[in-house]
């Protein structure tokens, strides 16, 4: 009976040690996860290193797909990465890149994409960005975008809340700018720049639910109305004081938080990142989450947000899953510790059993080897 008790015990530790060998990788991975869910940077890197553990040759296809694209900026940002993770590019690989790169800096591209960003509104690079921006702090391009969807409000059509409120905000953000001597530049260009991924269609469902109730908030209607009906693209400077009239300041702030945000990935890590910030980003805790990223990851963050999605700015697996196998491992070896407990005293206990054994039988020899020294003599 105890020999089977032991074997239990004995059965009991390796069916511990071997589930705990099985859960211990996934339970040091959610650990490590677990630490770092509050430091986008350090859980872009576990990600990026699972992934390219998985799949070394993903960067370097990475960039041919971005070089047939024409998107000189996101195979720029795949060297980066590369560089970051010591992967080894081929030299024929990092020349067209170079090339790609260097094409799209040179001044006739730039004053083509100046040109079409200021007059239309649209940016896709720096230098349209900064046309569109250009536009914006000359008042043009944010009365354009106000006059417009204000005309389709006065006439009851479908209009773009998010762009007339943003294109409001943009206004007195404007004031501000030219106020403050540029300080407020960052926040001028994040506005600029969410307003153009909502008119390219490149905003994400949740940032269109959440900037939608937002702008709402900061512009009268009414005065909105007015200033729209007697206002026009001809007379930028008037117009635009009649429409920041109607600019509710104080219901901005989150408004303004996230532009800030926004600004700061552009500042960081390049227009196109911030763009593909708010394709991904749902809300602006994660476009806040982004902005610490790009500050910590400069040029790589494109590469990173195309390889991890959202997963770059939160934890991709559930805390309840990775919790569970921090729970599973601890389990593993509470069964592991409580088996070798079970091991040592049954194992006690038979050694005892068996010297108390061997003691009676020297003590029942010793009584028969007296009791026969006495019947001799």
């Amino acid at each position: 009976m105890n020999g089977v008790r032991l074997s239990f015990a004995v059965a009991g530790l390796a069916m511990s040690a071997a589930i705990g060998a099985v859960i211990w990788p996934h339970a040091r991975d959610a650990g490590t996860i677990l630490a770092a869910r509050d430091d986008p940077a350090a859980l872009a890197d576990l990600r990026i290193n699972s992934v390219l553990r998985n799949n070394p040759a993903l960067i370097s296809d990475n960039i041919e797909a971005a070089l047939a694209a024409g998107d000189a900026d996101l195979a720029t940002s795949f060297v980066a990465l590369a560089a970051e993770q010591d992967i080894a590019l081929g030299d024929d690989l990092t020349r067209r890149v170079d090339d790609a790169r260097a094409e799209q800096s040179s001044t006739t591209h730039f004053a083509k994409g100046f040109a079409t960003g200021f007059v239309t509104g649209n940016a896709d690079d720096v230098a349209s960005l900064s046309g569109t921006v250009a536009g914006d702090l000359f008042v043009f391009g944010d009365v354009r975008d106000v006059v417009r969807e204000g005309k389709h409000l006065v006439m009851g059509e479908d209009t773009d809340q998010l762009v007339l409120g943003l294109a409001a905000a943009g206004l007195a953000v404007t004031a501000a700018t030219y106020v403050s001597v540029g300080g407020a530049g960052p926040l001028r260009a994040g506005l600029t720049l969410v307003k153009d991924t909502r008119k390219a269609g490149r905003l994400s469902e949740g940032l269109i639910e959440w900037a939608g109730r937002s702008t709402r908030e900061v512009v009268d209607q009414p005065a909105l109305r007015e200033a729209v009906a007697t206002g026009s693209v001809l007379r930028p400077a008037e117009t635009a004081t009649a429409i920041r009239a109607a600019f509710r300041a104080e219901k901005a702030g989150a408004l303004v938080r996230v532009a800030k945000d926004v600004g700061r990935v552009g500042e960081a890590a390049g227009i196109r990142a911030a763009r593909d910030t708010l394709k991904v980003a749902e809300n602006p805790q994660e476009i806040a989450r982004a902005a610490r990223l790009a500050e910590a990851k400069g040029g790589q963050t494109r590469a990173i947000l195309k390889l991890l999605g959202r997963g770059a700015l939160l934890l991709a697996v559930g805390t309840f899953n990775l919790t569970m196998w921090l729970f599973g491992a601890l389990l593993a070896l509470f069964g592991f510790l409580s088996s070798i407990k079970a091991i040592t005293e049954r194992a006690t206990a038979w050694w005892l059993r068996r010297g108390k054994a061997r003691r009676l039988r020297w003590q029942m020899s010793a009584q028969v080897a007296l009791a026969g020294s006495a019947a001799q003599g």
